[in-house]
C-alpha cells in the first residue's frame, strides 16, 4: 500500500516535479514512467496538474497511467475537482484516467454537462468513459442520451459516438429506430449508419454512411437490392483509404 501523504515535499518530489516539466518530451516521458513505478501519493497534485499542461500525447498518457498506480480513495476526489476544471485538457485527461481506473463508483461524476460537453474531444472521451461505467440499469437512459449527439462534428466526432451506441449493445436499438427518422438529414444518417454498424460490425464506418445516405436517397425497397454490393465498394474504398 503507497502511504498517503498528498503533501510530501521532499526533496526526490522536488525533483520529480522538475523533471516532469522538462523541456525535453522524452525526459518527461521517462518521469512520467518513474513516477508510476514508484508510486509516491506525495506526487498526486504535480500528477494531475502536469495531466492538463502537458502537450505530448504520449507523456500525457504515461502520466495517467502514473496516477493509476496511487491509491483511488485520494486520486479519484482529485480526478472529480477537475472534472470542472475551466481548462479543456484538465476535463478531457481526466475523464480518460477515469476510464484508466474503471472504478464504476465514478459513475455518478459522468453528467449530463460532461457528455455535451463544449469541446468535441472531452465529450468524446466521455463517451466512452461512460460507456466503460455505465450500470447496466442505465444503460437505456445513457444511450438515449448519446443519441442526442448524432449528426455532431466532424467524422473523427461521429465515429466516436456511433462507437459508444455499439459498445452498449442492444439497449440503443429504440433509441436509434427513433432518430433514423429525426427531420435533420445528418441526424437521421448518422443514426442509420450507426445502426448498420450494430448489425454488422465489420463494416467500415465511411461504408456505413454511405449506405445510409444512399437508403435515404432511394428509400430501404429500392436500396435493398444493391445493399450488399454498395457497401461492399465502400469499403473497399475505405481500406484503401487507411
Amino acid at each position: 500500500m503507497v502511504p498517503i501523504d498528498t503533501a510530501n515535499g521532499s526533496p526526490q518530489n522536488t525533483r520529480m516535479a522538475g523533471a516532469l516539466s522538462a523541456g525535453d518530451s522524452s525526459a518527461r516521458l521517462q518521469a512520467a514512467l518513474a513516477a508510476g513505478s514508484n508510486p509516491d501519493a506525495g506526487l498526486l497534485e504535480t500528477l494531475v496538474e502536469r495531466c492538463a499542461v502537458e502537450p505530448d500525447f504520449f507523456v500525457r498518457d504515461m502520466l495517467s497511467w502514473a496516477l493509476t498506480r496511487l491509491p483511488p480513495e485520494i486520486t479519484l476526489p482529485r480526478l472529480r475537482r477537475e472534472l470542472e476544471s475551466e481548462r479543456t485538457q484538465a476535463r478531457g485527461q481526466a475523464l480518460h484516467t477515469l476510464s484508466k481506473i474503471g472504478d464504476r463508483s465514478a459513475w455518478a461524476w459522468i453528467t449530463r454537462d460532461a457528455l455535451r460537453d463544449r469541446e468535441d474531444d472531452v465529450a468524446r472521451t466521455a463517451w466512452r468513459v461512460a460507456v466503460v461505467l455505465v450500470p447496466e440499469d442505465q444503460k437505456k437512459d445513457l444511450a438515449e442520451e448519446l443519441v442526442l449527439q448524432l449528426g455532431r462534428g466532424d467524422r473523427d466526432v461521429r465515429l466516436s459516438l456511433s462507437r459508444a451506441l455499439v459498445d452498449l449493445g442492444d439497449v440503443t436499438g429504440p433509441a436509434l429506430e427513433k432518430a433514423a427518422t429525426h427531420t435533420d438529414p445528418a441526424v437521421a444518417a448518422h443514426a442509420r449508419a450507426t445502426q448498420l454498424l450494430r448489425r454488422n460490425p465489420e463494416t467500415g464506418f465511411d461504408a456505413a454512411v454511405e449506405e445510409a445516405k444512399r437508403v435515404a436517397a432511394l428509400g430501404p425497397q429500392r436500396a435493398g437490392a444493391g445493399a450488399e454490393k454498395s457497401v461492399g465498394a465502400a469499403n473497399a474504398e475505405e481500406t484503401a483509404r487507411c
